[in-house]
C-alpha cells in the first residue's frame, strides 16, 4: 500500500498555528470533511473518539510525529490528512517532545486489514529519519505531495 493510496491532498494543512492537541485534531478532522472524505455530521463523533484514544494512550510516538487515528461506520473509505506544524504541538508524545508532523488516519469500520495496512505504511516512512526531516521542513502542500510520491518510489533513504 502506498501513502498516496489513502492521503488526501486536498486535506494537507502545511501551516498549523495551534499548538495543543485537541485543535490539531479538530483542524485536520475539519480539513477531512471539506475535502469530502468525511460526512460533516460525524465530525464531533470523530473528533471525541480520536480524543478517546489519545486518553488511553498518546499516538505521538516519539521523534516529532504523531499518529491519531480512528475506525468509523461513516467513513466510506480509507482516508488520511497531513498536518505540519512549524511551532510543534503538545501531544503528550511519548518522548516528551514537541510534534511537527501528523498523520491522522480515518478507516471504514469494516476494514481492519486495510487500516493496518495505511498504519504499516505510515509507521514505515515515518521511521525513517529523512522523510520526517523534509515533511517537517515542507512549507507548501504541493511539497508534501511530492515527497509522498517520492517516499512510495522508495528515493528517500535514510
Amino acid at each position: 500500500m502506498k501513502l498516496a493510496d489513502f492521503v488526501s491532498q486536498e486535506a494537507i494543512v502545511v501551516n498549523i498555528t495551534a499548538t495543543d492537541r485537541d485543535t490539531v485534531i479538530e483542524t485536520m478532522i475539519d480539513a477531512l470533511i471539506k475535502s469530502g472524505a468525511a460526512p460533516k455530521e460525524v465530525q464531533p463523533e470523530l473528533i471525541k473518539e480520536i480524543l478517546d484514544r489519545e486518553k488511553k494512550g498518546s499516538t505521538g510516538f516519539g521523534k516529532g510525529v504523531a499518529v491519531p487515528h480512528v475506525k468509523h461506520t461513516e467513513i466510506p473509505k480509507m482516508v488520511a490528512a497531513i498536518g505540519v506544524s512549524q511551532e510543534g504541538i503538545d501531544f503528550k508524545a511519548l518522548d516528551k517532545q514537541p510534534v511537527y508532523s501528523v498523520v491522522l488516519l480515518l478507516s471504514p469500520k469494516d476494514e481492519p486489514e486495510s487500516h493496518l495496512q495505511a498504519m504499516e505504511t505510515v509507521f514505515g516512512h515515518l521511521q525513517n529519519e529523512m522523510f520526517r526531516r523534509f515533511l517537517r521542513q515542507a512549507t507548501t502542500s504541493e511539497a508534501v505531495v511530492e515527497l509522498i510520491h517520492e517516499a512510495d518510489a522508495n528515493k528517500i533513504q535514510g
